[in-house]
């Protein structure tokens, strides 16, 4: 069931969303060869704590770090370690923040240094797919049209969706 949020509560949400996007691009900033993954959590790890929120992540369901960091071909829900990124690596950072009661999260493909054509070619499915997706949020809509926009413009760049992993609620 969805409960509609006050306008304080959604103040609220936006406001662990703010924290969630500026750990993305902290870490965007420090995303190149030689870095490890550990090194991007600990990261994240000080930053959001510094805002005055707490990695919603670490310790659920005994999940050992802040953000989740899967580089090349690891799906999803990688967790940091002593990887060194390489030149032509993508890396996808997963994060989640919880901040005055509420949970913001979201995800992003970092590349690192020079990129294969068919990285590149993926990044690029992705963000037509997210777009087709945010296109389809409006009143009226069910969230199975999100989805649908997404799957379709996926398949059609030549890539599928991971079917047990398209998605959850935060609030």
């Amino acid at each position: 069931m969805i409960i509609r949020k006050s306008a304080e509560e959604i103040e609220r949400m936006a406001r662990a969303g703010a924290v969630v996007a500026d750990v993305l691009a902290l870490i965007g900033e420090r995303t190149h060869p030689g870095v490890t993954t550990e090194e991007l959590d600990a990261l994240a790890d000080e930053f959001i704590r510094a805002q005055g929120g707490e990695p919603t992540f670490k310790g659920y369901r005994g999940y050992p770090a802040s953000i989740c960091a899967s580089p090349n071909d690891m799906v999803v829900h990688g967790i940091p370690g002593p990887y060194g990124l390489q030149d032509g690596d993508i890396l996808s950072v997963d994060v989640g923040v919880t901040l005055e009661g509420f949970v913001a999260d979201s995800a992003y493909t970092f590349q690192v240094g020079q990129i294969s054509a068919e990285a590149e070619r993926l990044l690029e499915a992705c963000q037509a797919a997210l777009a087709a997706g945010i296109a389809q949020c409006r009143s009226g809509n069910r969230l199975s049209d999100i989805s649908h926009a997404i799957q379709t413009v996926t398949e059609e760049n030549g890539f599928s969706v991971v079917r047990s992993l398209v998605g959850h609620g935060v609030g």
